[in-house]
């Protein structure tokens, strides 16, 4: 009997052993790499051997009280009550909620994507530093404030209106910058901070465009409601008059250097020049064909520039009203123009190919941007197209020169903010600025800020380095 007890035993023991030298010869014959140990994999079907590790959030025991405590608070403040007391019974928290963990949860959640957010701005100029090493372009420490230029990701984006940016501008003196909209309203906000300050309400259709004069005491602007206001942006921010004259919309309006006098242009095809001390016209500039887009004024307050969906850019002498020159190279509606500054005028020459026996031009210069979807530089005294800088894919609505001089900053319905090396004449940097058209830009001349508008309704602050 205990032969044959003893002989079942040794069978059993056997067929267990065959069993698992089998199972371990499935195991190590069908597990994949990337499995852990203990996992069968069989053609069509798996059998977990063992349990895989599972990741565990590693905190304190003081610290899984207070976020139990933080989730308590959330879910009271929201009136979650059956949950709440689901949550408090499995957690084991007996009695009511302490004050102090009062919208905890929110502002630890607040934090983390304020510091996703950082950590995402820190990535994009990680990544903007290697492109920049792999390039060989000298790194912020080895350049010069003359060769700054915008760069992602944006310092701020800004929103509140609640239609198409149309115009952005910086204050002179002060860190604030002015927005214009088609929502018929003014934004004033801090550049630096990227805080909104005030609104200014008036207009009755989209503002069209906006200036300070020197001091940044004034501001004006101008609209689709056919009229030109005067801001104070002093003390009271108050419309201090209104005025009218012109026909049709009024697209673009700026100060004459001494800030007695403001210049607009309109629809109605004809520029006006107006005096701040009373609001009256007391000079009209005819003689484009089309809509007047654009009027800038020359530094020294001669020169009047404008430009229209006649194609053509004009320059007017002011004492005279005498146009100067038609400035004729464009193949569609000029959106833009901006004068050269001085600092600029030896790279605008190398440009253009000007040397000792040539002799250099001598200028002024002036920038101008068109629905052909190129910038061209342009020799006042001769009328001569110096450069032309193709390269966006849709309508230039903005030109700046950098204050340095070397660089020329445009703005496109290409959605792209793009910096052009005025003496190789091409891009030297493209930046995806905004989702929809890009509608304005500005430098500005004391600190190394660039901001933009767009049609997304976001103002956009970049800065330079």
């Amino acid at each position: 009997m205990k032969k044959n007890v003893t002989s079942r035993k040794t069978q059993n023991s056997t067929k267990n052993d065959e069993k698992r030298i089998f199972r371990n010869k499935i195991t190590s014959s069908t597990r994949q790499p990337h499995e852990p140990p203990g996992v069968l994999t069989g053609r069509g079907c798996v059998l977990p051997l063992a349990a895989a590790p599972t990741m565990k959030m590693v905190l304190s025991q003081r610290q899984r009280e207070e976020l139990n405590k933080a989730v308590a608070d959330y879910l009271s403040s929201n009136g979650y009550m059956e949950a709440l007391e689901a949550f408090k019974r499995d957690a084991d928290m007996p009695g009511e909620v302490e004050r102090k963990y009062g919208g905890l949860l929110e502002k630890k959640w607040t934090s983390v994507i304020r510091l996703q957010k950082k950590v995402m701005e820190l990535e994009s100029k990680l990544s903007e530093a290697e492109k920049e090493f792999i390039e060989g372009a000298p790194t912020r420490g080895k350049r010069s404030p003359a060769e700054w230029i915008p760069r992602p990701p944006e310092k701020h984006c800004l929103t509140g209106h609640r239609a198409p940016v149309t115009k952005v501008i910086f204050h002179p003196v002060f860190s604030l910058m002015v927005s214009a909209s088609e929502d018929a309203t003014l934004k004033v906000w801090d550049f630096e901070t990227g805080e909104y300050e005030r609104t200014l309400k008036g207009h009755t259709d989209s503002v069209q465009d906006i200036a300070f004069d020197q001091t940044g005491k004034l501001l004006v602007s101008c609209s689709a409601d056919m009229s030109i206001k005067l801001w104070d942006f002093q003390q009271s921010y108050a419309c201090l008059k209104t005025m009218h004259g012109h026909d049709h919309n009024v697209s673009s309006v700026t100060f004459m250097p001494g800030g007695d006098f403001i210049v607009s242009s309109s629809r109605d095809k004809t520029i006006k020049m107006w005096e701040v001390a009373n609001g009256y016209c007391v000079k009209t500039f005819t003689g484009h064909r089309e809509w007047v887009r654009l009027v800038r004024v020359y530094q020294d307050g001669s020169l009047i520039a404008s430009c229209s969906n006649d194609q053509t850019v004009r320059v007017w002498v002011v004492s005279t009203k005498e146009c100067k020159v038609e400035l004729r190279d464009h193949d569609h509606v000029v959106e833009c123009i901006a004068w050269a500054p001085e600092s600029s005028h030896s790279a605008i020459n190398e440009a253009a190919g000007a040397d000792n026996k040539k002799g250099a031009y001598q200028g002024p210069f002036l920038a101008s941007g068109s629905r052909d979807k190129t910038i061209k530089l342009w020799d006042v005294s001769t009328g001569v197209c110096l450069v032309t800088l193709p390269g966006h894919d849709n309508w230039v609505r903005g030109v700046v020169f950098h204050p340095g001089g070397k660089f020329l900053i445009s703005a496109s319905d290409d959605k792209t903010l793009r910096v052009w090396d005025l003496r190789n004449k091409r891009c030297s940097k493209k930046l995806d600025a905004h989702t929809h058209f890009c509608t304005s830009v500005d430098f500005h001349k004391t600190h190394p800020y660039v901001v933009t508008g767009s049609v997304d309704q976001t103002v956009k602050v970049w800065e330079c380095r």
